[in-house]
């Protein structure tokens, strides 16, 4: 684990004593707790907003060929030789 320092306000720090206190647990294990939550968090945002955005890209784009659903390695292979 990397050692660093957070300066709290005296309200946050109260709160903070209080909730490690009530679960017993360290602060700083309260605080590591807050910090994973928030980064989980965080991933399924991420997670969602690029499923939105391919959702929002889909049919975008025209290729004019009617069968690019069922050729498409076919197409792909001519692109590439």
């Amino acid at each position: 684990m990397i050692r660093t320092q957070v300066q709290f306000t005296n309200e946050q720090f109260a709160v903070l004593k209080s909730i490690s206190a009530a679960e017993g647990i360290s602060m700083a294990e309260l605080i590591r707790r807050g910090i994973e939550q928030y980064l989980s968090s965080r991933k399924l945002s991420d997670k969602q907003s690029r499923t939105q955005r391919a959702i929002e890209a889909a049919g975008r784009f025209r290729s004019g060929v009617k069968n690019l659903s069922a050729k498409h390695d076919q197409y792909f292979a001519e692109v590439i030789s």
